[in-house]
């Protein structure tokens, strides 16, 4: 059964670091292309960050940039997401995904459960 558990989350002010994790277990870590995706209340889920099975392919969203960074640790089984400079607007439930895909075919697909992030003073 693959399981992807996020952990971190918590309340924090402007300005304050927070380091997100997200275990994984059931499936070959090392050949998933890890991404953190966050919600909002009343908005859609977006992509954060993406960090590819080698750890050698970045991607970030314009808003975190300089400001998150992702890593992995593929003998832990474990994506991070350490969040620096933290803003109100970063506020939105952080969620972990697991995928692979051939070509433009997603052919494995996993989504953890969420991990709340509130940025306010």
């Amino acid at each position: 059964q693959v399981q992807l558990v996020e952990s971190g989350g918590d309340l924090v002010q402007p300005g304050g670091s927070l380091r997100l994790s997200c275990a994984v277990s059931g499936l070959t870590f090392s050949r998933y292309t890890m991404s953190w995706y966050r919600q909002a209340p009343g908005e859609e889920r977006e992509l954060v960050a993406s960090l590819g099975s080698t750890g050698g392919s970045t991607t970030y969203a314009d808003t975190v940039k300089g400001r998150f960074t992702i890593s992995r640790d593929n003998g832990k089984n474990t994506v991070y997401l350490q969040m620096n400079s933290l803003k109100p607007e970063d506020t939105a439930v952080y969620y972990c995904r697991a995928r692979i895909t051939v070509g433009s075919i997603t052919v494995a697909d996993y989504w953890g459960q969420g991990t709340q992030v509130t940025v306010s003073s």
